[in-house]
């Protein structure tokens, strides 16, 4: 499963405070390989990958047929300082962002209403993770 990602990016997925059934976001998915290898880490959870990108949704469509197929993944392009709910849909448990701007410090306008964002679709325990610990870093919300 895990043949599409990089060493980083199974490093990454490796430090996710990952569960069954749980519901995990994923902001900036690119062409989705992460959130393959999550889907397949959480059982019946779901995973929600975004991208600003519609290249990047199109290219996660066509490789993740039957992640979607299952219900365990689900594609949006929208960009995470304009991520909402949509109606009827549950928060998720974690968030999670490899590279990108409006949360790792390069655009610090869109990063503040990114957070505010993110906030909103967690539950009241959930937690926004990025790259650039070791190998993650929590980013507080609340700021």
């Amino acid at each position: 499963m895990a043949k599409d990602l990089s060493p980083r990016l199974l490093a990454i997925v490796d430090a996710l405070p990952l569960r069954r059934g749980m519901r995990v976001l994923e902001i900036g998915c690119g062409p989705g390989a992460m959130a393959r290898e999550i889907a397949g880490r959480i059982g019946d959870g779901h995973v929600l990958a975004i991208d600003r990108s519609a290249k990047a949704i199109a290219q996660a469509q066509a490789a993740s047929q039957a992640e979607i197929g299952s219900g365990r993944l689900s594609l949006r392009q929208v960009a995470a300082e304009d991520f909402e709910l949509e109606a009827g849909e549950m928060p998720y448990d974690i968030a999670v962002a490899v590279r990108v701007g409006a949360l790792d410090g390069r655009h610090p306008e869109a990063g503040r209403r990114a957070k505010r964002r993110v906030a909103a679709a967690l539950t009241p325990q959930g937690q926004l993770l990025i790259d650039g610990g070791d190998p993650l870093r929590r980013l507080l919300l609340d700021d």
